[in-house]
């Protein structure tokens, strides 16, 4: 078994002074911790893996493709492989868990 404390995955995310921090890469997938603070650019380019996000803390927009919705603690959000996607808009410091299929390369 692996588990995980999402405040330790903050502070490590926090010391390596990085927006991601891949913290369980399996086979088939991969899963990381995503943060962008209020009023921060989203600078992702589309992935060439299926994701999943689950907002654990914060508020924001995300468009994927054409379509925009808001989010918030407790969204889910699966964005294809392929498809252009951004947050935006956030206006509280954003922390997503990001599941990548088959593992982000």
């Amino acid at each position: 078994m692996k588990a995980f404390r999402l405040d330790e995955l903050e502070a490590e995310r926090a010391v390596n002074e990085g927006a991601y921090l891949q913290f369980l890469r399996e086979r088939n997938m991969s899963v990381g911790l995503y943060a962008l603070d209020a009023g921060e650019r989203d600078p992702q380019t589309p992935h060439q893996q299926d994701e999943v996000y689950f907002v654990v803390s914060g508020r924001a927009s995300i468009t994927v493709g054409l379509e925009t919705t808001q989010v918030a603690r407790g969204s889910v959000v699966y964005v294809p492989a392929g498809v252009a996607h951004k947050f935006h808009h956030i206006t509280e410091d954003l922390r997503v868990l990001v599941m990548f299929s088959p593992p982000e390369s």
